[in-house]
């Protein structure tokens, strides 16, 4: 239900709602402080959209609308950080934010939109449930931190409305 929500770009006076969704995201991992996240928000291209629901930060996401070349010089889009306070998952929020991401980028022209997603979070089946291909493009990463790691079964298990698509690859 996100008939009472309102999506929007976030200020630096967001950070101490920001900070709670960051967490819910990486856990343990340190989440940087409110100088940085002013920094985040200051970046060209760069809108972090918070969904609030009465009032509260319940949702995130981070849009970089990033310049190019190709595709007669149309902007592609990276989507970084989307999460939902585990007691408000499963009532279309982040499908709200990632709506709302969709509309801001083909309205400035974009052709495409990116996301890489965790293996253990059970997140790649509802990027495909709203649109998004797993199958088109191989991600590499090569990292200087280590990557983060919770122990969640791969794969997961399946949530409420979501099909894991079948991933065997016929020969014929």
């Amino acid at each position: 239900m996100t008939d009472s929500i309102c999506i929007r770009p976030a200020t630096a006076g967001d950070f101490d709602a920001r900070h709670a969704l960051y967490k819910a995201l990486v856990g343990e991992v340190a989440v940087a402080d409110a100088a940085q996240f002013a920094k985040v928000l200051a970046q060209s291209g760069t809108t972090v959209f918070i969904a609030e629901k009465e009032g509260k930060a319940v949702s995130m996401a981070t849009v970089h609308l990033l310049e190019n070349m190709t595709y007669g010089g149309r902007p592609y889009a990276l989507v970084e950080n989307v999460v939902t306070l585990s007691k408000h998952r499963g009532q279309g929020l982040s499908r709200a934010v990632m709506r709302h991401i969709e509309e801001v980028v083909w309205a400035a022209q974009g052709y495409k939109i990116m996301l890489l997603t965790g293996r253990d979070y059970g997140a790649r089946g509802f990027y495909e449930a709203i649109g998004y291909d797993g199958e088109e493009k191989v991600a590499m990463i090569r990292r200087r931190a280590k990557p983060l790691r919770r122990r969640r079964p791969w794969p997961p298990p399946l949530r409420r409305g979501f099909q894991r698509p079948d991933r065997r690859r016929s020969n014929r």
